[in-house]
């Protein structure tokens, strides 16, 4: 039986066999590479074996692939998560800007508008800042951030830009109350625009249109007609826009005519309103009392050339006037 050889002699031995084996192969190689560099014969088999290869490096590198695509995805989720929350803030930020130049512009068109009544008129007036408003149990009114010791006095009118507000009812040092057009006891003696029909609009309970409840049966009243002030009273003047027809029924008890008018200031949404003074009146603080008595050098008026008090006559009912209603003049109609 053959003995199984120990061990396998090298390839290249230190013989001379072994030496002439090494001097074939790297003559081999040499042959090899000139005739690839120069002809490109073996680009087939290298391509081919890159395609054999490549699926395994990929293997070799999925794990380190697989944990950097986990820290990127990490990354980018709280990245976005960040990037998202400073967005949400600077659109809630934008349009709260938005929103309050929204508001400042519409602020300054109302001012705008009641400046150019004011010039176009020729009114003196006192720009008012609404405070505040009391809304009870058929009651309207509001307060506004002018009072006694800016000028103002009871029964003074209050318009906006688009007709008139109310009147002055009751005032405090430094603010006032104004009872609307739409408080059940207010009156104002208005004309028909169209025809020059004077009657009175008053109040209603629910504070968002104006009554007229005594128009005459022949009167000619139409849906659409405008409200003046008639000036009748003295207290507003004439010509100022109250309201706008928008319904005329016959009266429960047969023998007016009820017209319901839509008020022709917005009584709900001015921030701003104007005061009117009368034309011999300047507008704002009153002037501070001078002392009494003749100047040195003028004589004393004779008792006969003084002036007489004047008193006041009491007023006579209407037979046409809400009870209660604050009366500003009833017209004869």
């Amino acid at each position: 039986m053959p003995l199984a050889r120990e061990e396998s002699s090298p390839l290249f031995a230190g013989t001379a066999a072994g030496t002439l084996r090494l001097i074939f192969y790297l003559t081999m190689a040499m042959v090899l590479m000139v005739l690839d560099h120069r002809n490109g014969w073996l680009w087939r088999l290298r391509y081919t074996t890159a395609i054999v290869v490549e699926p395994v490096y990929r293997l070799a590198s999925l794990p380190a692939d697989g944990m950097h695509a986990l820290g990127v995805a990490f990354a980018d989720r709280r990245m976005l998560t960040e990037q998202n929350q400073r967005l949400r803030e600077d659109l809630l930020l934008a349009n709260a800007k938005l929103n309050r130049m929204a508001a400042v512009a519409q602020q300054n068109q109302r001012l705008k508008e009641l400046l150019d009544t004011q010039h176009s008129l020729e009114l003196h007036v006192q720009l008012a800042r609404v405070i505040g408003v009391d809304l009870g149990a058929y009651r309207y009114r509001m307060m506004i951030n002018l009072g006694s010791r800016d000028g103002v006095k009871v029964g003074q009118p209050v318009i906006d830009a688009h007709g008139v507000m109310g009147q002055v009812v009751d005032v405090l040092p430094t603010s006032a109350s104004v009872m609307l057009v739409t408080d059940p006891d207010h009156a104002i003696p208005v004309m028909v625009e169209r025809t020059g029909l004077r009657t009175v609009a008053y109040g209603s309970r629910n504070g968002e249109q104006l009554t007229l409840p005594t128009v005459p049966m022949a009167a000619d009243v139409r849906v659409g007609d405008k409200l003046l002030t008639s000036g009748l009273g003295g207290r507003f003047p004439q010509g100022f826009p109250v309201g706008e027809i928008r319904s005329v029924n016959p009266a429960p008890t047969g023998m007016f005519l009820e017209a319901h008018a839509l008020p022709s200031a917005d009584l709900d949404r001015s921030d701003e309103v104007l005061l009117l003074h009368d034309l011999a009146e300047p507008a704002g603080p009153p002037p501070p009392p001078t002392p009494a008595g003749p100047p040195a050098d003028q004589a004393p008026a004779p008792a006969s050339s003084a002036a007489i008090p004047r008193v006041p006559l009491p007023a006579i009912p209407s037979s046409s006037a809400k009870p209660g209603a604050t009366q500003t003049g009833v017209p004869q109609t």
